[in-house]
């Protein structure tokens, strides 16, 4: 675990920051590309970017309401960790959607465009979330369980590395989705098959997640899983009776 990489004084770049910088320099590449293979304008790539803020925006907002009960409000804004995916997703997917709407794009070509950029963003700023020892597992004896001395909050105890579990899911996860948009798979099934399947990777890991349950063994990521899980499944049927009518 390698919170900060670079400490001069008090100025910091922690690995966290690296990543997710890594991660939105990685998702803006991938989204250009697949445009390119879409009738989409290039331009709108000029969404990802709108995404990328609304989505950091997001994510840090709606982990700050997860865990406003064990710090204060201003001490979690400024952690050096603390993203909530589901909260990027909805920032950023809600920002992006609201400038292609305003640009006149195509909504759910170019949100197709985007799912190989998410989940590659995703993993890579996975990987930041376990370097920098947050959105850790239950305690753990497997051999690859991993102790966050220095996390947030820190653990001298193995746990699961279920950032790493994740980051390997949206691996599989984004090649699949590149794979299907070479195929020519139509975009709204593309798009929804992101969701089923992002939706149910974290569905599973949030099994073995320290997370706050809030309503029938459940945490607030499950319950934001299965609607995600529920509207991709609905997009995927409803363009399967579009192709047979």
């Amino acid at each position: 675990m390698y919170p900060v990489l670079i400490r001069i004084g008090s100025f910091e770049i922690t690995s966290f920051g690296v990543m997710v910088a890594l991660a939105a320099l990685a998702g803006l590449w991938l989204f250009r590309r697949e445009l390119l293979r879409s009738a989409v304008s290039p331009d709108a790539a000029d969404a990802g970017i709108v995404g990328v803020v609304g989505g950091l925006a997001g994510a840090k907002l709606l982990w700050t309401v997860e865990h406003s009960s064990q710090a204060p409000i201003a001490d979690l804004l400024l952690s050096r960790g603390g993203l909530s995916w589901y909260g990027g997703l909805i920032g950023g997917v809600g920002a992006g959607f609201l400038y292609i709407a305003l640009k006149g794009w195509p909504i759910v070509a170019t949100l197709a465009a985007a799912t190989p950029a998410l989940a590659f963003g995703h993993l890579i700023g996975r990987i930041g979330c376990f370097l920098v020892g947050d959105d850790y597992g239950t305690p753990s004896s497997l051999p690859w369980a991993v102790a966050f001395p220095e996390g947030l909050p820190p653990t001298t105890v193995p746990v699961h590395p279920t950032q790493l579990y994740e980051a390997i899911g949206l691996g599989v996860l984004g090649w699949c989705l590149i794979r299907w948009r070479r195929q020519r798979v139509p975009d709204a099934i593309v798009l929804g098959r992101y969701l089923v399947g992002a939706g149910a990777l974290r569905f599973g890991v949030e099994f073995l997640r320290v997370n706050e349950r809030v309503a029938f063994g459940l945490s607030l990521a499950h319950i934001i899983s299965l609607l995600a899980i529920g509207a991709g499944a609905i997009m995927i049927a409803g363009a399967r009776r579009n192709i047979q009518t």
